[in-house]
């Protein structure tokens, strides 16, 4: 067991670059089974899902080939449709991505139910709707989702009844192959997905739209091999300004997309926070109070769910009320309770939170989800005194040398084993 100790209270000053999109990387993977060739995938974060997704990939007869730690080689030509282990898949929710490709390929898939962080119900019902518009069975059975086309997919007009991330892109590879067209209405406009395009069409798919409400997909016959870099991660970057924000420091955070973060810019600005960006690097520093603020979260190009825990920590350092209202997920408010633990006023009704600001202590909390766990790192940081979180695995997910990256900066934040921390903490 490890745990990640924090003596915060100092400045984080430096510069900060910037790791390959978890949340584009996955569905990519994936992605690879469609193709009966070698994919080469560069600018892949070194993190816990990417691991468990290629994995999975080569339990599956996929030839997977390191290159450096952040590129592979990826040739699914002899992958074995409905072999994903039932114990890798039930430990990350992109591994439903599988089904898409699988049923894109073969005509048929067989993959286990995802797991992933607990929000509250995650259904994949839109997801299976769009399989059934393409012309195939789809239904979940025995901890398995089955899907299966006697005569091969085909194109149709799909209606979301809402924005789905992940059944935007499972239809996307599904019908990225079908014979002939299909239109994705209500359709997610997240960069991912647009990377996820992107990807597909130098694979030689016929894709569309990707950014906007509707995707067209010509079908094609078959798909080549491609090298492909992956977009950087906007959900990293935004943890790492939101984490400049709360230490009053002044981080130059580099190799981003400035246009993705627009979203969480616009919030910081309106707590006081100064944000400068060039061509591809941000800049954020705070010499002021935090001013507290109001946040709704939204699909793209709203203000993301996956940052709505770390800006909580900047509504218990603001002055005045916030607020903070969860309109995604149903169940996105478990870190509370450690905010309680360090002395935040805040209360929760539904999926509204009311926060108090007035300042945090540190405390042994536990990370309850990946994001939340990246928060509790922000609160660590931006509080003086030993700040001790638990269950960093989930963090691990997500974040490529977390630990590393802000120690080049000035944070007093080690990775320890949990017996070394009670030795270190009864020498002290």
């Amino acid at each position: 067991m490890e745990k990640i100790v924090i003596h915060g209270g100092s400045p984080l000053v430096g510069t900060i670059g910037i790791s390959g999109m978890k949340n584009a990387a996955l569905p990519i993977i994936m992605g690879c089974v469609l193709v009966k060739d070698e994919c080469i995938i560069e600018n892949l974060p070194e993190i816990h899902d990417v691991t468990v997704s290629l994995q999975i990939l080569e339990a599956m007869g996929v030839k997977i080939r390191m290159i450096d730690r952040n590129t592979v080689a990826i040739d699914a030509t002899h992958a074995q449709c409905g072999s994903s282990p039932l114990g890798l898949v039930n430990t990350i929710r992109a591994s439903y991505y599988l089904m898409g490709a699988e049923l894109g390929r073969f005509g048929r898939s067989r993959v286990g139910y995802p797991g992933g962080c607990d929000f509250g119900v995650r259904p994949i019902d839109q997801h299976l709707k769009g399989f059934r518009a393409l012309g195939a069975t789809a239904d979940i059975v025995g901890g398995y989702v089955d899907a299966s086309t006697e005569d091969g997919l085909k194109g149709s007009h799909i209606f979301f009844d809402l924005v789905s991330v992940g059944a935007t892109i499972n239809v996307m590879l599904a019908a990225c192959m079908a014979e002939g067209f299909t239109e994705i209405e209500n359709a997610a406009k997240e960069p991912h997905v647009v990377d996820l395009a992107n990807f597909l069409n130098a694979c030689g798919a016929d894709i569309k739209g990707a950014g906007t409400d509707t995707i067209r997909i010509n079908g094609v016959p078959s798909l080549h091999g491609c090298t492909y870099a992956i977009i950087p991660d906007m959900i990293e970057a935004g943890t790492y300004m939101i984490a400049a924000a709360a230490t009053h420091g002044d981080l130059t955070i580099t190799d981003v997309i400035p246009k993705h973060l627009d979203c969480v810019s616009a919030k910081l600005r309106e707590m006081g926070v100064t944000v400068e960006e060039g061509d591809d690097w941000v800049r954020v520093s705070l010499d002021r109070e935090l001013k507290p603020t109001n946040v709704k979260t939204m699909p793209y190009p709203g203000y993301p769910t996956d940052m709505q825990p770390q800006i909580s920590i900047l509504m218990c350092l603001a002055k005045g009320t916030s607020t903070l209202r969860e309109s995604v997920f149903d169940n996105r408010f478990r870190y509370i309770d450690e905010l309680l633990r360090m002395g935040a006023n805040v209360k929760v009704d539904g999926k509204t939170a009311i926060f108090q600001g007035g300042g945090l202590t540190a405390a042994r909390v536990r990370a309850v989800d990946l994001r939340a766990g990246a928060a509790m790192v922000i609160a660590g940081l931006a509080v003086a005194g030993r700040t001790e979180i638990d269950n960093i695995h989930l963090i691990e997910r997500g974040y490529d040398h977390l630990i590393e990256k802000l120690q080049a900066v000035g944070a007093m934040i080690a990775k320890m084993d949990v017996k070394e921390s009670v030795t270190i903490l009864q020498a002290e």
